[in-house]
């Protein structure tokens, strides 16, 4: 069964179509990437899946259930996660604060355990803190952990950003442009830890990006979007060639596609 499933879902904004009729699937364990030149409609799909916008019609489903007709939180119960294309953490608290904050839905202790801190309440507390601490190793966070996140160089904030997705344990984790504003170093860096998070923690991605070579080299299927709507999705490979693709990003079939 698909992990994630878009059904000719169409979303407007006082009739101006930001999608149109979309559909693709994210298979269980791979990672998909939605590419397409600036305004095609990606963030904007990435917000209906998560339930930021609520589209005029389609289906979205996750392991065969219907997404649409769950809330926000709802949805992060089922196993999803985000991170967003402008930092948004809680710039005032730390960087371990920050993941716990990710595992919130997780903390099912009751009001009066959790007000006297005893038993059951300290035992998943120091549960909970296992889980962010072995996140903070994953993505080589040490040396910051007790820092105040909004102080921190903005490469750093961009993996305590994937962290705290990372604690919400997901299932599916959908990645807005992660490597966006990043040098080199950086950009090689997350895309391991993107890989790895795939390959060992086994969480099925939807990445939104705009370096080219990365997508190429870490995604196992494709989907391009222009003005809105499906230009084409398949292996990296075959969108690369594709003339439709090439023509949309360069303006011309006989370009190269652009990758490293």
């Amino acid at each position: 069964m698909a992990n994630l499933e878009v059904s000719s879902l169409t979303l407007t904004f006082r009739g101006l179509a930001a999608l149109m009729d979309v559909s693709f699937i994210v298979p269980e364990g791979q990672i998909v990437s939605l590419i397409g030149p600036n305004g095609a409609g990606k963030t904007s799909m990435l917000n209906c899946i998560s339930g930021r916008y609520t589209p005029d019609c389609g289906q979205i489903s996750l392991d065969g259930l219907d997404l649409l007709r769950l809330p926000a939180h709802r949805r992060t119960s089922l196993g999803l996660s985000r991170t967003f294309q402008n930092i948004a953490l809680f710039k005032g608290l730390s960087v371990l604060d920050n993941l716990m904050v990710g595992r919130h839905h997780l903390m099912d202790t009751g009001l009066l355990a959790s007000i006297l801190y005893f038993g059951p309440a300290r035992r998943k507390e120091d549960a909970h803190r296992l889980k962010v601490e072995e996140i903070i190793d994953f993505l080589g966070l040490s040396p910051y952990r007790h820092q105040i996140a909004g102080r921190l160089p903005y490469g750093v904030q961009k993996r305590v950003e994937l962290g705290r997705a990372l604690a919400a344990e997901p299932r599916l984790i959908l990645l807005d442009e992660p490597m966006a504003g990043m040098n080199l170093e950086e950009t090689e860096d997350m895309a391991r830890y993107i890989l790895d998070l795939n390959e060992e923690w086994a969480i099925t991605t939807l990445l939104v990006e705009h370096d080219m070579g990365v997508v190429m080299d870490i995604s196992d299927q494709v989907v391009v979007l222009d003005f809105g709507s499906v230009l084409a999705q398949g292996a990296p490979g075959e969108v690369q060639q594709n003339p439709e693709v090439v023509r949309a990003y360069l303006g011309s079939e006989d370009s190269h596609f652009l990758g490293r």
